[in-house]
């Protein structure tokens, strides 16, 4: 929705509806939902039920209808009741803050975005740096809509909750230059200096900045980690080194060849992500760098090694750990095309 809201803000408001209506009144999410039928299916993502506020956020501030904060919702397809939608908005703060692990940060559950980085182990303790980023951005988000919906309370608590996990990241998951991406069931860091494969991930570094959750010096820094050892000629790659053996702790993430899929490609979804940081930053030459590394139209000139369409992002780009590097695979599987529609409009051109 994020890609067309000002666009059909009425049909995106109905979306939304429809998406909330899948949620479950303890506050998480089905993992899938079907514009067809409408329903949800899967579940158990530590990520998923904060994608809503994130949404409605951007919704409210294209279309000032802040109506929608008192329609009413079903639960899990009107299974568990009705209730207004800022309700579904607390809820979905209250799962993720009723879900924390160890070391202060959210439960990974059965995975996080990537869907492939499966830590959840008989311990139930594994951890998503990531998800305590995307927590603290739903934090600010919501203090603004409290506001609006005369919440005076919320806003306290909302900020305290912000507040809390922002410290509790930079206690536990700055490695030094850059953000670790979790901790494994066992209590292992994962994103770190201290691993042989996979020191580096994309996602933490990008929504470090986003969700602005340090100084503008150590965001500087991670950022730069992260063009030193991600960035290529054919766009960011999701982490680095690539893992070259099954690793059962860090999951089916670990069971495909190196540089490709989640396990080193060049993912495109979350490519947008670190553009939205660069412009934030005011690096805006780095900003648009990215954008055109892994823009379709602009890779006529390496068709033959591209091989997917030119006016269709693909999920995937090879990365360089794998013999194809630079070759385009799984095309529009992906999120992309919203998400980089932001970054270019929104962030680039500050529109």
């Amino acid at each position: 929705t994020l890609g067309f809201v000002h666009m059909i803000p009425q049909d995106v408001r109905q979306r939304l509806i429809d998406i909330a209506s899948t949620q479950f009144k303890r506050g998480d999410a089905y993992h899938q939902y079907s514009p067809l039928t409408k329903k949800g299916n899967g579940g158990g993502f530590s990520d998923d039920h904060l994608w809503l506020i994130i949404a409605i956020a951007q919704y409210l501030k294209e279309t000032g209808d802040f109506q929608l904060l008192d329609e009413h919702a079903p639960y899990d397809c009107g299974e568990e009741g009705n209730g207004p939608m800022y309700e579904h908005l607390d809820a979905a703060i209250e799962f993720t803050r009723n879900h924390i692990g160890p070391h202060g940060l959210p439960l990974m559950l059965n995975a996080d975005w990537n869907d492939c980085l499966n830590l959840w182990g008989t311990q139930k303790n594994s951890e998503s740096v990531w998800v305590a980023m995307q927590f603290v951005l739903c934090c600010q988000e919501m203090q603004k809509i409290a506001e609006y919906s005369g919440n005076d309370a919320d806003i306290e608590k909302f900020k305290r909750y912000e507040t809390e996990m922002m410290k509790t990241i930079n206690q536990v998951a700055w490695d030094g230059d850059w953000y670790a991406r979790a901790f494994t069931d066992y209590k292992e860091i994962v994103g770190s200096k201290r691993n042989e494969e996979g020191k580096i991930y994309l996602l933490p570094q990008a929504w470090a900045v986003i969700a602005n959750i340090a100084p503008r010096e150590k965001l500087i820094k991670a950022m730069d980690q992260l063009r030193q050892h991600l960035v290529t000629e054919h766009g960011i790659m999701l982490l680095a080194p690539s893992y070259s053996k099954f690793d059962p702790s860090l999951g089916s993430i670990t069971m495909y060849l190196k540089g490709l899929k989640e396990n080193g490609a060049i993912f495109c979804h979350p490519n947008p992500w670190a553009m939205l940081a660069e412009a934030l930053l005011g690096r805006g030459d780095y900003a648009f760098e990215y954008y055109k590394a892994i823009l379709p139209a602009a890779k006529n000139n390496i068709a033959e090694l591209r091989k997917t369409e030119p006016y269709v992002y693909c999920q995937m780009i090879a990365g360089k750990d794998h013999k194809d590097f630079g070759e385009g695979k799984n095309s529009w599987l992906t999120g992309t095309a919203a998400w980089n529609y932001v970054a270019a409009t929104q962030y680039i051109l500050g529109v």
